[in-house]
């Protein structure tokens, strides 16, 4: 450190000079961070922040201690009057880190108190002035508090909303066509605006469902997020006879009927995006269980490469789906992202001199250029019946949303026999359970072996968030769950921690694991004998297929998952 900088340093209280004071930088450090400053240049909070020296939150507080600007370090969510956060929107909350504490009176008025985390922000005093209609004045936060705050008041508000309802429904809104939940009004129940909040609450955080579940005294609404439940609320059970009504009628169902199972379908609009729910109910001891399933309608589809799967295998999918004729299957349970993964290939495959005919149950793509049937069993259009109907209309690609029985099946086959290429899914566990699943269906054997090109079996599983994420050393029976005796040399293996990124879940987003079953003529062999499942597996491991958990453990040591995400979403090869 040069001598000019520890005489400017000694003669203000410049910023170093207060991070020594309020945190554990020692001179050392600091005069280290000051020569780096000197040669690259750069702003000395970031070198510190960069070289591990302190922490952002240290920095930010240091910050206000220079310009005299307060900070909070302990918000008391449970202080915090929700009515606060009536008009401020939970995404721009979220987005722009800020959360109001309080209402001032001073001589000139009413003054709103709002905690941020970067007060150097000015265009947000100016939105918050807009969406309040309050004079402003800047308190300093981290940005972990501040989401805590947020997830904490938000709930609050709605909670609020239930205790509204006490019964209350309200039965004239117009649900002609889809429903754009962000119109609610003043004017609008209780009820409606509580279940329009949990909708777009839902949508906001990626949910794929929402559950509604009652019990003795109270109900809980959880989400499924990157295919974990989580908790949202929990109320008293005064409320849900509404809130189940009110979901009825959004979905054309009998709200009357308490005593059977019922399925129904919610078109809703968020900011002008489509979106369709899957809604059903079951009876339970306690009352109705609801459970919404939402489907965005998209009309982009990923590639095979940004779902996650390996160069190789993405060859020698592309070898398989580029077949003149046979069946190419693709099995996992539901939610493993079996559609997102035959829509990708139909997308390979689109082009004007290719005739491709779908029949989906939802439609959860739309793919321009290619013709989508919607399953209906209302009116009986169910797969099978669709399948007859394509034959007649001379397809080069069929895609059947799900085999789920003999006709379908049997169909299928029979159309991959005659010159068409069939994709569909199966549920099976693995890849080389998909032709025994067949055959238990009532196919034929030899129809199998003849007609099978491949099978892909996959899984999600959530990505370790790259904010929070920590190096981690696994244990002996980590290491016999992984299969191996050392981890190999480059590879970093992470463990999840959480932040307000990730919601505090310490992943982010999920990828597909998988293994590619191409099934060739010692596999045929096989089927044809209807052998079991572990016989064909061993068959093609020897061929060099890679299986599913070998798959994952790849990914775990390239950083894109954990070792407990891994054990949680596949089991250990026996």
């Amino acid at each position: 450190m040069s001598t000019t900088a520890i005489q400017d340093l000694r003669t203000s209280p410049k910023l170093g000079e207060i991070l020594l004071k309020h945190t554990s930088l020692s001179e050392a450090q600091l005069g280290e961070a000051l020569m780096i400053q000197e040669t690259e240049g750069g702003l000395l909070g970031e070198i510190l922040i960069r070289k591990n020296m302190i922490l952002p939150h240290e920095l930010m507080r240091a910050l206000c201690v220079q310009i005299g600007m307060p900070f909070v370090d302990d918000l008391k969510p449970n202080d915090i009057d929700p009515k606060l956060v009536n008009d401020i929107p939970i995404n721009y909350a979220k987005t722009k880190e800020l959360i109001p504490l309080t209402v001032e009176n001073n001589s000139r008025g009413e003054l709103l108190v709002v905690a941020v985390s970067d007060p150097f922000n000015e265009s947000v005093i100016d939105d918050l002035r807009v969406l309040t209609g309050l004079p402003v004045r800047i308190v300093v936060s981290t940005s972990m508090r501040i989401q805590d705050a947020i997830n904490r008041v938000y709930e609050k508000n709605t909670a609020n909303l239930v205790d509204k309802i006490e019964g209350e429904f309200e039965e004239t809104y117009d649900l002609e066509g889809p429903i754009d939940i962000l119109e609610a009004t003043e004017d609008d129940a209780p009820v409606i605006k509580f279940v329009n909040s949990l909708i777009f609450r839902a949508v906001k955080e990626k949910a794929s469902d929402i559950h509604i579940e009652p019990f003795e005294k109270e109900f809980v609404v959880r989400f499924r997020v990157d295919g974990v439940l989580y908790d949202v609320i929990r109320q008293p059970k005064r409320a849900h006879a509404a809130i189940s009504s009110r979901i009825k009628v959004m979905g054309t169902l009998d709200i009357a009927e308490k005593r059977l199972p019922q399925d129904g379908r919610i078109k809703i609009k968020i900011a002008g995006k489509d979106v369709d729910i899957r809604l059903s109910t079951v009876p339970t001891h306690h009352g109705e269980r609801l459970v919404m399933r939402i489907l965005e309608q998209s009309s982009t589809v990923l590639e095979l490469e940004q779902l996650g799967f390996s160069a190789k295998s993405r060859e020698m999918i592309e070898k398989l789906i580029f077949h003149k004729y046979g069946i190419i299957l693709v099995t996992g349970p539901t939610g493993s992202g079996k559609s997102t993964t035959l829509s990708s290939c139909l997308v390979k495959l689109n082009s004007p001199e290719r005739n491709i005919l779908t029949v989906e149950d939802p439609i959860e793509y739309q793919i321009p250029g290619i013709n989508q049937v919607q399953v209906n069993d209302k009116i009986e259009l169910t797969f099978a019946r669709a399948l007859r109907a394509f034959l007649r209309q001379n397809p080069d690609i069929i895609m059947v949303g799900e085999i789920r029985d003999k006709e379908t099946a049997e169909i299928a086959i029979n159309a991959s026999l005659t010159g068409h290429l069939v994709l569909s899914t199966l549920h099976t566990n693995d890849s080389s359970g998909a032709p025994t699943r067949l055959i238990d269906m009532g196919a034929e054997p030899f129809m199998v072996a003849s007609s099978l090109l491949g099978v892909i079996a996959q899984r999600l599983i959530r990505k370790v968030c790259t904010r929070c994420r920590v190096p981690h050393v696994p244990t002996d029976f980590e290491m016999e769950e992984l299969g191996m005796t050392a981890i190999p040399a480059g590879a970093t293996i992470f463990k999840a921690v959480g932040c307000p990124a990730c919601s505090k879940s310490g992943y982010s987003g999920r990828t597909v694991i998988h293994e590619l079953l191409v099934v060739d003529d010692t596999l045929r062999s096989l089927i044809i004998k209807n052998v079991d499942s572990g016989t064909i597996k061993k068959a093609a491991v020897q061929k060099g297929m890679t299986s599913l958990r070998e798959d994952g453990v790849a990914k775990v040591m390239s950083g894109i998952t954990t070792i407990d995400e891994l054990m949680r979403a596949t089991h250990a090869e026996e």
